[in-house]
């Protein structure tokens, strides 16, 4: 209750409200501390493995918080049990003009239109080279460069794979951000095939003899149930090892009242009002896949209620970021101390 009461009103009036300059300046303040990290004490181990990974816990942290991986020790330190890079892309990129981050705080949500703002995939490979070995498995989420057409997102896409293969514990396909044009045409049949293609055979090079590492698709919300069927008969054919669902939705519905002045901001939505909707796809994933499928459920996760439930409708983990930022550190912990039998 003091992060709710008092830390995160601190934040919330830092840099006259910025919500990325707050951001910033607390990744910085987590870099600055993670080499103290590995001292603190771990939360309750509650080991399993997906995808041919083991994880200490099931709660991860979603893309999008630590870009650049410039943190990376300290998330092991607050409980999570692995950690998600990223959205990162073959060539660096500053991403779309700001403002571009929004907190609609009645809704416990957030508006951003980022469009992978990020160093390249070289700068992030380089400095996990620098950091050395991590205490929690580390996924790494590949976008397309905005620059790259479309046409050409496979070569992209595989690029960065090639820079970063040695450094992923698994790597997740991102194809549902809302903030990069034609980005979403990648879920599409055909374009997915072409890409899960060429993705699966650079992969298989890269492993050499060893196993092929994992491979995630990360999906949209605003999928149709007959969408998402297309995609997992697309991953089924190409050895997709598991599924992210879901991205942020560009519906702005479950809005409160009073955030309603922000719902015109273009961009993705997180947070509580994706919470029912998540916990949908994850259920018809589940379902259709009969539960074979491996899911990583993220959405709307605020408590240890909805981390039960997500589970409950079929996902194998969890991962957090806007429940994060308005709920504190304390989250992952309480999250994992429920689970603990």
């Amino acid at each position: 209750m003091v992060y709710k009461s008092v830390v995160r009103k601190a934040l919330f009036r830092m840099h006259g409200g910025d919500a990325e300059r707050v951001h910033e300046t607390t990744l910085g303040l987590l870099a600055a501390a993670s080499p103290v990290a590995k001292v603190l004490k771990r939360g309750p181990k509650l080991e399993r493995t997906v995808f041919g990974v083991t994880f200490p816990n099931p709660v991860g942290l979603a893309a999008g918080l630590d870009k650049n991986g410039r943190a990376l020790p300290a998330w092991g330190a607050l409980g999570f049990g692995f950690v998600e890079v990223g959205t990162v892309t073959r060539h660096p990129q500053p991403g779309n003009p700001k403002p571009r981050l929004f907190r609609l705080r009645d809704s416990d949500a957030i508006i951003n239109r980022m469009g992978f703002n990020n160093d390249g995939a070289q700068a992030l490979a380089d400095r996990l080279d620098r950091l050395g070995p991590l205490s929690v498995p580390l996924g790494i989420s590949l976008g397309k460069s905005k620059v790259t057409p479309v046409e050409e997102a496979v070569e992209d896409y595989r690029a960065s794979l090639r820079a970063l293969y040695r450094h992923g514990d698994y790597f997740a396909i991102n194809i549902s951000s809302p903030n990069t044009p034609g980005l979403r045409s990648l879920q599409d049949r055909g374009a997915l095939t072409e890409l899960l293609a060429g993705l699966d055979e650079a992969a298989r090079g890269l492993a050499g003899a060893a196993p092929r590492k994992p491979i995630l698709v990360k999906i949209a919300p605003d999928l149709t149930d007959e969408a998402i069927g297309e995609v997992l008969e697309v991953c089924a054919a190409h050895d997709v090892s598991g599924l992210i669902a879901t991205n942020t939705t560009l519906s702005r519905d479950g809005l409160a009242p009073s955030d309603q002045a922000l719902a015109h901001e273009a961009g993705g939505l997180s947070g509580r009002p994706l919470t029912e909707r998540a916990r949908e796809v994850v259920r018809f994933v589940s379902r259709r896949t009969d539960g074979k499928l491996p899911i990583i459920g993220v959405g709307g996760i605020a408590s240890a209620g909805d981390a039960k439930r997500m589970l409950d409708a079929g996902a194998s983990l969890l991962q957090v970021y806007t429940g994060f930022i308005y709920e504190g550190p304390g989250l992952v912990r309480r999250i994992n101390r429920a689970l603990a039998p």
